[in-house]
């Protein structure tokens, strides 16, 4: 460069705008050492090699009240003060690199459902379980709210938690069957006590409300699959199930014959 540059030129050349020079040149950063004979700044050379350090500070994430004394300080006291700065962007890097590995666990939740093999699946949830049941669900849901809650929690489960909640699961349908040969019934303080175990064991997968779990009460009942599923536990646990989670809904303000999922 053989010629100082105008505000314009220069800002140009480093990539900013001429109200970032004027900024610079305002807090002591940058001068421009020279002027036309109108009184317009002038950037020479030595001025822009300035300013480029401020570029490279500043993308570095030094704070720009920092940069002046940066720039000017004894070479030692500039690298104590860059080596803190790079222990800082280590650690932001470290951060970014855990929320990196984080988003891709939660897309490819989005994408496949649960974050485990098709043989950890059936280790985990039984010889009956079909793994193709999770991609008949994402077909069938993947654009609703309660996928998307299922998915950034499944992101976050291991196979441990996902055997825990299976136990869990286990016990809630030992003690479903248990009750019903008792006599439990619906309404009664037991009965609806676990009506919110179940579902408390729904709440794990997506937020559910009373109308909702109504919901899947009556699914449960019209769906012969889940019929089967749940008259294989114990005779007639289906529609007990379902008279259980109705009661407790009323209990809490909701008209089973009009509940809605929501």
């Amino acid at each position: 460069m053989s010629e100082p540059l105008t505000v314009g030129a220069a800002a140009e050349l480093l990539g900013v705008t001429t109200r970032t020079l004027h900024h610079w040149d305002a807090v002591g950063l940058v001068h421009p050492s020279d002027r036309t004979a109108a009184g317009y700044r002038l950037y020479t050379a030595v001025d822009l090699a300035r300013a480029q350090r401020v570029l490279v500070y500043r993308e570095l994430g030094v704070a720009l009240d920092e940069i002046g004394d940066l720039l000017d300080a004894p070479a030692a006291d500039a690298m104590a003060t860059l080596r803190r700065q790079r222990e800082a962007l280590h650690a932001k890097t470290l951060r970014l690199q855990r929320m990196t590995a984080a988003m891709d666990r939660m897309i490819e939740a989005r994408e496949s459902g649960i974050l485990l093999s098709a043989q950890e699946q059936v280790a985990i949830f039984g010889a009956d379980w079909q793994p193709s049941w999770v991609d008949e669900a994402r077909e069938r849901w993947g654009d609703t709210p309660r996928w998307a809650q299922y998915a950034e929690r499944a992101a976050a489960r291991s196979a441990g938690e996902w055997q825990r909640i299976t136990d869990d699961t286990a016990a809630l349908h030992a003690d479903l069957a248990e009750a019903l040969r008792a006599g439990v019934t619906p309404g009664s303080p037991r009965a609806d006590a676990l009506a919110e175990r179940h579902r408390a064991s729904i709440a794990v997968y997506f937020d559910c409300t009373h109308a909702m779990q109504v919901c899947l009460g009556r699914r449960y009942v019209a769906d012969p699959d889940y019929t089967a599923f749940y008259d294989a536990i114990e005779p007639g646990l289906t529609a007990w199930l379902s008279a259980l989670i109705d009661a407790n809904a009323r209990a809490h303000g909701i008209d089973p014959e009009t509940a809605t999922w929501a």
